[in-house]
């Protein structure tokens, strides 16, 4: 995680999430809501995750925030693999349309997230979370602002 939080090495938005999956070092995030990167190209990232019981609400479901996270981590991750090295990005605004609920029974499940338009300053990406037989369970937009970023000097 270190890689996108000091890029030192001046790396693109793609390159710093290839070399996360490289090095096996996902977000504390993923671990804890069990969910993970499976796919990523410029400008469209997947996500796979096992909902379980640690996720469930008081009546008897996923927590509308399990769904949420895998859609918010999509949009983003799709924005960040078009960054340049001196770019980073945070989500302004993301709404989620709920289309099925989820159980243990659902997983895995997919969220995908693809760029719908990348200006220099606002990008709009949505996403999609599918079930194991590939039904529709939720939908999400996302409107992130794209601002500059100062990399530390390098050491002499």
């Amino acid at each position: 995680m270190d890689i996108v939080r000091n890029n030192a090495a001046g790396l693109s938005g793609i390159e710093q999430l290839r070399a996360i999956v490289a090095a096996d070092t996902p977000p504390p995030i993923n671990a804890t809501l069990g969910f993970a990167l499976v796919e990523l190209e410029e400008g469209r990232v997947v996500f796979e995750g096992h909902p379980g019981r640690s996720v469930y609400n008081p009546i008897g479901s996923v927590h509308g925030g399990y769904a949420a996270t895998l859609l918010d981590s999509a949009c983003g991750c799709a924005v960040h693999s078009r960054l340049s090295p001196e770019q980073g990005y945070t989500t302004l605004e993301l709404k989620v349309a709920y289309h099925r609920p989820l159980t243990e029974e659902s997983g895995p499940v997919r969220a995908e997230g693809r760029i719908v338009s990348m200006g220099r300053r606002t990008a709009f990406a949505e996403g999609r979370l599918t079930d194991r037989h590939g039904r529709l369970c939720a939908t999400a937009t996302s409107t992130l602002l794209v601002f500059p970023v100062e990399r530390p000097p390098a050491a002499s």
